[in-house]
């Protein structure tokens, strides 16, 4: 439930406290009417597994959060430790046109059309069912529409503004 009490946190020490929970890394992409776009996201959460749903999370001051709102669909690729350098290319950190960040991976599609990361440690393709908007996001509520497993089962955290390479537990 949320409050709506006016006594306001300080938004440095959010951002701090936020920075100490490690978080999945994701590119979430779309089909545009001008091409393709993705970016990086962290914020992403299981919702519920019956129907499956997750949702993801977009700031409002995105340039694909438009277009992804206005596809009606999305892919969250999470990302294995193998794909460290391509986050940061999807969180636009060297202003690449979209074409060329997808040009650094292969990509395929499902169910919806959006890009899926053929190296992706899993693939959700999902249809948006609902969207909220919450302070300078977009709370996307996502029905997955088909899933892909990749080889890979190491996983990319964002934890301390920093990425950590999480490895499968040896049996």
């Amino acid at each position: 439930m949320m409050s709506n009490d006016s006594t306001a946190v300080d938004r440095n020490s959010f951002r701090e406290a936020m920075a100490r929970l490690g978080a999945a890394v994701n590119i979430v992409t779309t089909k545009g009417p001008e091409g393709d776009v993705g970016l990086t996201v962290s914020a992403v959460c299981s919702v519920t597994d019956d129907p499956a749903t997750v949702l993801v999370c977009i700031n409002r001051g995105s340039r694909q959060h438009d277009v992804l709102q206005a596809a009606g669909v999305l892919c969250v690729n999470i990302l294995g430790h193998e794909h460290e350098e391509l986050s940061p290319i999807f969180a636009g950190k060297d202003d690449l046109p979209m074409a060329q960040r997808f040009a650094r991976a292969r990509w395929t599609r499902l169910v919806t059309g959006a890009p899926v990361l053929e190296s992706a440690a899993a693939s959700l393709d999902c249809k948006i069912d609902q969207s909220v908007e919450v302070g300078t996001h977009t709370v996307f509520f996502c029905a997955v529409q088909a899933i892909r497993l990749g080889s890979s089962a190491s996983g990319l955290v964002y934890h301390g503004r920093a990425y950590h390479h999480i490895h499968p537990a040896k049996k």
